[in-house]
């Protein structure tokens, strides 16, 4: 028997993860929140809300933690660029976390599952990007390949298994509470304050507040239909370098120097020297030739119509986003 006010939230010490939690409890949801490290329980302190443990990688785990759950949000996940062994690491843990957690949702009765995927399973071929273009054609990316991949073996299983699942695409997000380890896109921004990013890589992000994210994981809880997915993003995108500019812009006192151009073949001798440091100290290189060959000169921008209309779904242009997230990250030092 599931209680309707009762939802888990697996990955809950994530960013999106965490200001989902903190959103649902203030909606008044009963909030019972699945983190893979018991011991890593400081962002949910003065939170009313159940932690549980729950690994994507064991299924009883998840039976166990979806007990009496209506709704799962199903947020945890494998969320990095870059690894030692990327098949092994991102891709099969991702993949047998999907079997495992729809699997486990089926068996605790679970009505409806929001999925948490990504604007990596997106097709950039035609622009603005939309939901009915399809999936991403580059399997360069072991992240982006369990992302593709995942979204369809997700709907597949939840339609064999009789759960009700809605995808959410979000974009780059930034904003809302964050703590340290920061996530990918809040450490971009950490990057420019502390003067890191010495080069024009010509990379776009498709900034978006976590909170309107979170709040678009709600409405697609509440109004999305099952089987269908949804771009929680902004229309447009920005370059880390225009990203740069705006943070110059608003803090004066730091003298930002602006990233300066710099021709394809650099970047990719500089972005090698970083991947094989990155192999010999086992820490996640800043770029990677890969990161230049996919997404140097890519354009992120989002036809974001389907989710507007369905979902009532309205997020904080990107400017602003970026705004406050700076303004957040400048506040706390002990983030930078």
């Amino acid at each position: 028997m599931t209680n309707k006010n009762l939802v888990l939230v697996s990955g809950a010490n994530g960013h999106l993860g965490n200001n989902l939690v903190r959103l649902l409890i203030k909606k008044g949801f009963q909030v019972r929140a699945s983190v893979r490290d018991i011991n890593s329980k400081g962002c949910f302190k003065d939170l009313d809300c159940e932690v549980v443990q729950a690994d994507i990688t064991d299924k009883a785990s998840f039976v166990k933690a979806l007990r009496g759950v209506e709704t799962f949000y199903a947020v945890g996940a494998a969320f990095k660029l870059w690894a030692k062994d990327p098949k092994k690491e991102i891709y099969e843990v991702n993949m047998a976390g999907i079997r495992n957690t729809i699997a486990a949702a089926a068996e605790a009765g679970v009505k409806r599952i929001v999925y948490v995927s990504s604007i990596a399973a997106l097709d950039y071929t035609h622009l603005p990007t939309k939901e009915s273009n399809g999936y991403n054609p580059d399997r360069r990316d072991m992240y982006y390949n369990s992302k593709n991949d995942g979204e369809k073996l997700a709907f597949q299983l939840s339609k064999e298994l009789g759960i009700e699942l809605v995808s959410v695409m979000p974009g780059a997000m930034i904003g809302g509470e964050a703590f340290l380890p920061l996530n990918v896109s809040y450490g971009v921004l950490k990057l420019i304050l502390n003067r890191q990013i010495p080069m024009d890589t010509r990379i776009t992000l498709n900034w978006v507040d976590v909170k309107d994210v979170a709040e678009g994981c709600l409405l697609a809880a509440q109004k999305g239909r099952s089987g269908e997915r949804y771009i929680l993003a902004n229309e447009k995108c920005m370059t880390i370098t225009d990203t740069a500019k705006l943070a110059q812009k608003n803090y004066p006192e730091l003298k930002l120097k602006i990233p300066g151009s710099v021709p394809k073949f650099v970047l990719y001798a500089i972005a090698g020297f970083m991947e094989l440091s990155a192999k010999i100290s086992g820490k996640p290189p800043v770029i990677t030739t890969k990161d230049i060959a996919m997404f140097s000169g890519l354009q992120q921008d989002f036809d974001i119509s389907k989710s507007r209309n369905e979902l009532g779904f309205n997020p904080k242009n990107a400017e602003q986003a970026v705004k406050e997230a700076l303004a957040y990250l400048m506040e706390r030092r002990n983030l930078l």
